[in-house]
């Protein structure tokens, strides 16, 4: 089973969330058996600094492989927080084609992070992912016209307007 722990770095109503708490729920969940947890920014207000001291309060009790991350891009922060993760040595995130989703309880929390903008920044980082950008570009494209919203991936925007050229 996997695990998911939402708000570990904010939350609309408690506001701040102690890193210690966050490690004790993951802790309990990988007791349980859980093959992965997931921390769930859900609101967007982390920041690298945040993410990696409760990460860090984390692998004091739960392996490092057997965490993911779920971040959200209300404040801008969702690429910086993986990659603050990514240097702690998490490899596996949660994300969105277009930038898709969002958190139906806090007011004016954005979509999840953008497939594309993480494979994009993982491309530059040399790692490899499997994915075809330029494919998924499409995809994203193609749902926000579905959709009738903004497509909301900025690296997808930026391909995008290249290939128009």
């Amino acid at each position: 089973m996997r695990g998911y722990i939402s708000c570990v770095l904010g939350c609309p109503y408690q506001g701040e969330i102690a890193p210690r708490r966050v490690a004790d729920v993951a802790q309990a969940l990988y007791e349980m058996g859980c093959y992965e947890i997931s921390l769930g920014d859900t609101i967007g207000t982390g920041t690298p600094a945040k993410s990696k001291a409760m990460i860090g309060a984390c692998v004091e009790h739960v392996p490092v492989a057997k965490l993911a991350g779920h971040y959200h891009d209300t404040y801008g922060q969702a690429l910086a927080n993986i990659y603050a993760s990514i240097e702690l040595g998490v490899r596996t995130f949660d994300a969105s084609v277009a930038g898709l989703g969002g958190c139906p309880y806090a007011a004016g929390a954005s979509g999840n992070v953008a497939t594309e903008d993480v494979v994009y920044m993982l491309n530059g980082l040399g790692a490899r992912t499997g994915v075809d950008l330029d494919r998924l570009v499409d995809i994203g494209q193609w749902i926000s016209g579905m959709l009738k919203r903004e497509y909301g991936s900025k690296a997808g925007k930026a391909i995008a307007a290249k290939r128009k050229r």
